[in-house]
């Protein structure tokens, strides 16, 4: 809701005024790995296929399950197959 005869500036607070000559870039990367966060660059074709970080996840725990009952069915497999004549 608008309050009436109060004029909206389009203009940022001074404090919001922010310097980006003096921006450090990767500043805070070498503490998000000493504090166990994994930052993985994705290709951007990959990246359209994923919302964000819960939807990689879901994709790479579905992967592992995967993998993990794919070598169950594999070490039960003897390895004698029927011998070809």
């Amino acid at each position: 809701m608008k309050a009436k005869g109060k004029k909206i500036s389009d203009e940022l607070r001074p404090e919001y005024d922010f310097d980006y000559s003096k921006a450090v870039r990767g500043k805070y990367h070498k503490r998000l790995l000493s504090e166990g966060a994994n930052v993985v660059m994705l290709e951007p074709d990959i990246a359209k296929s994923f919302t964000d970080s819960d939807a990689v996840n879901e994709a790479l725990r579905s992967l592992l399950d995967l993998t993990k009952t794919t070598q169950r069915l594999t070490k039960k497999s003897s390895g004698r197959g029927i011998a070809a004549h």
